[in-house]
């Protein structure tokens, strides 16, 4: 057993689930104390989405120093670890995924990659060998040697102060709304955020569609997204890990991605790092075919010659179709590049163009899809 993460981990649940409820019948609460868990909520959860996931485990983009000391100081107040750590486990997942190396094999069943895998020491400690860029930042080190003062002093000590200020100047009482900020935002918050971010490990490798690729069991799940600040599209995550987005499709509810835009819009973030629509898309169509060929192949079915010319001619539109799309696209890019060069007239149309080439290749994917649903339908 591993103590330390044991101890806390089950003590805080249990108090989380037997000791808030009974204050909460008892005290009641109040809006200050609504507001002060919301913010809590989503300051430590994002921090570790945003700062500890996108921002220094896969370098999708670039922040200025206020955002990083935000993220280290609120995601230390999460309790999963210090950036090194958490990093260094979650580089570990994405190269071994699925295997007896990553940390949180969900083949060793949902227990183990939700929660068990921290209540169960490894034989030899987990070596931090992956982050050597990481370990080059001063900051990063100081949250990393300071890890436990901080996150108790984050995690617990600042809505227990908070609470204390404002019960003290509203006539409440310090001492009571200190004590219910503890465990509101404090105990019960932390809670759930480590739940709803564990979701990641261990629903997210269950539960979903895997659109982009069979090759491992992480998934994209809507719902999930509700739980985990938006990282819940797992499968396109470990397809485009370095992509700063999880969701990409405009109903896709993933408020990281969204703060991070905000951040970039404000100055206070840079170099988003974002994958072509062309390669999504060849992803989509190649799992997609590949799943077909898999059923073809499974049933023994031979497919009539009017079929098979249907799909091949659907396929042949769809490629030339993403073709002159990319051609169009880089002609748009190259003459914005060169706005001197281009007068205004002439970018616009290129990105008209651009944006027909683009509707075009969505009509003939649809035509593609619409064809394999066809051919599948007459294996049925």
């Amino acid at each position: 057993m591993n103590w330390p993460n044991t101890t806390f981990l089950v003590s805080t649940l249990i108090c989380a689930v037997l000791v808030v409820p009974w204050y909460l019948w008892t005290h009641g609460i109040d809006l200050f104390q609504i507001l002060l868990f919301i913010f809590f909520y989503f300051a430590t959860g994002m921090s570790i989405t945003l700062g500890y996931h996108r921002l220094f485990s896969h370098l999708a983009f670039k922040a200025k120093s206020p955002v990083k000391w935000f993220t280290l100081l609120f995601g230390a107040g999460a309790f999963e670890g210090s950036v090194l750590e958490w990093s260094a486990d979650h580089r570990r997942h994405h190269k071994h995924v699925d295997t007896n190396e990553d940390p949180y094999d969900i083949n060793k069943g949902f227990f183990h990659a939700h929660i068990g895998w921290l209540l169960f020491a490894p034989t030899e400690p987990t070596p931090i060998d992956n982050v050597e860029d990481l370990k080059k930042s001063p900051m990063l080190m100081f949250q990393h040697k300071h890890y436990l003062p901080l996150a108790f002093g984050i995690g617990f000590g600042l809505p227990a102060l908070m609470g204390g200020i404002w019960g003290y100047y509203t006539g409440i009482g310090a001492g009571s709304a200190a004590l219910a900020s503890f465990l509101i935002s404090g105990l019960l918050r932390a809670v759930v955020v480590q739940h709803f971010t564990f979701f990641i490990n261990s629903f997210c490798h269950m539960i979903g569609t895997r659109p982009y690729s069979t090759d491992n069991t992480a998934r994209d799940s809507a719902i999930m997204a509700l739980f985990t600040y938006g990282e819940g599209y797992h499968n396109y995550h470990h397809q485009f890990q370095h992509d700063y987005r999880n969701a990409i499709k405009p109903w896709g509810y993933d408020p990281t991605k969204w703060a991070i835009w905000a951040l970039d819009k404000v100055g206070m973030a840079s170099g988003l790092r974002r994958v072509s629509d062309e390669k999504i898309l060849q992803a989509e169509i190649r799992e997609q075919q590949k799943r077909f060929d898999e059923q073809l192949e499974a049933k023994g079915y031979s497919l009539p010659a009017p079929i098979l010319e249907s799909l091949h001619a659907s396929q042949d539109r769809l490629s030339q179709a993403m073709k002159e799309w990319t051609v169009k696209k880089e002609q748009y890019q190259l003459a914005m590049g060169k706005q001197i060069e281009a007068s205004r007239h002439q970018i616009a149309e290129l990105k008209k163009e651009a944006q027909e080439a683009s509707h075009h290749v969505q009509e003939m994917f649809e035509e593609w899809k619409n064809a394999h649903f066809y051919a599948q339908a007459q294996m049925a």
